[in-house]
């Protein structure tokens, strides 16, 4: 199935056919697509009316660098502020995820979106991309953080897509603009950057976003082209049952499979479920270049729908929001 991008705050006449297209799951939204809230509410509502209440609906809302709406949203610090608190107070730390957590997914339910690609399960080795975006260069920690952060998450009425597996952060370069290539060996993998996810995976995320990352000692393919990543490490060696999901098809590290429709067809046969079209320059040659959706995909997508949400009124009269929102946006004093 595709999750593709739209080119401004309304739906154009072209876009409502590609939303109706077969294969096609929903939309992922950017900052070009926001411009406030009445106005996001209204693009929803459209989208709904169009492709039908069960359509999905997603964002970046991550914090810090990655946060695609913020006027009128609370200004979300990023994960690495946690980790700095961690090393002082872990327990005060762990509550921060969850709650920083809580924010975002609760303020998006409000809005009609179903989830965001969230949380950033990556170490902070010194990626160019990741960077901030990471809570902690240690595993444990990281993983500790990770599952609050999922906890929070499913408090607020909203699935978590866990990223970049199996890892973005040790390797330096960034695939939105180069492909990148991380040398270490596989059990070096599993003892560091593993760790998050399988914690996260103990706390029920529902999905995971692959990296177009290559690890030369599994496969010489990216990860989320790799089917040795996917169902022999993944599914089968860690048991993970739900969503998979690729990065952007646009991205210049997925370039490597050729095509817009060849990247297409090497995400689906290498056992992803979901593919995201992000730019709309490729959303007629994604579209077309769809295979039919298997049962299992359809299920395994689906149960990232959002669970209903509070209004934003009712977000703006509960004092523990007040509470968490004061907390959490203290981080970046």
């Amino acid at each position: 199935m595709l999750l593709i991008g739209i080119a401004g705050p309304e739906l154009l006449p072209h876009e409502r056919a590609w939303l109706t297209a077969p294969g096609v799951a929903g939309v992922i939204l950017f900052s070009r697509n926001y411009a406030n809230r009445d106005q996001l509410l209204s693009l929803v509502e459209s989208i709904r009316e169009v492709a039908g209440e069960d359509t999905l609906i997603a964002v970046d809302q991550e914090g810090g660098p990655v946060q695609r709406f913020r006027e009128g949203f609370t200004r979300l610090p990023a994960l690495a502020r946690i980790g700095e608190v961690y090393d002082r107070d872990p327990a005060e730390a762990v509550r921060l995820a969850e709650e920083h957590a809580w924010v975002m997914a609760s303020e998006l339910r409000a809005s009609g979106i179903d989830f965001s690609f969230a949380p950033v399960a990556d170490l902070a080795r010194g990626n160019a991309a990741i960077g901030s975006r990471a809570f902690h260069a240690d595993p444990a920690i990281t993983g500790e953080l990770v599952q609050a952060y999922v906890r929070g998450m499913h408090l607020g009425g909203m699935a978590a897509v866990l990223k970049h597996f199996p890892g973005h952060g040790s390797v330096a370069a960034d695939t939105h603009k180069a492909q990148a290539i991380d040398p270490r060996s596989l059990d070096d993998i599993r003892r560091d950057d593993l760790r998050p996810f399988t914690e996260a995976f103990a706390a029920h995320a529902e999905a995971v976003m692959m990296a177009h990352v290559v690890y030369p000692a599994v496969d010489d393919q990216p990860a989320g082209y790799s089917r040795r990543w996917i169902h022999g490490i993944l599914r089968d060696e860690l048991g993970f049952q739900g969503a998979v999901i690729s990065d952007d098809i646009s991205m210049a590290a997925a370039g490597v499979a050729g095509s817009v429709e060849k990247r297409i067809h090497a995400h689906f046969a290498a056992g992803c479920d979901l593919v995201l079209a992000c730019f709309p320059d490729v959303v007629e040659e994604a579209i077309a270049a769809m295979p039919q959706a298997s049962e299992t995909s359809m299920q395994r997508v689906a149960i990232l729908r959002g669970a209903i949400g509070a209004t934003w009124a009712g977000l703006l009269d509960n004092p523990q929001r007040d509470r968490f929102v004061a907390r959490v946006t203290a981080l970046d004093h």
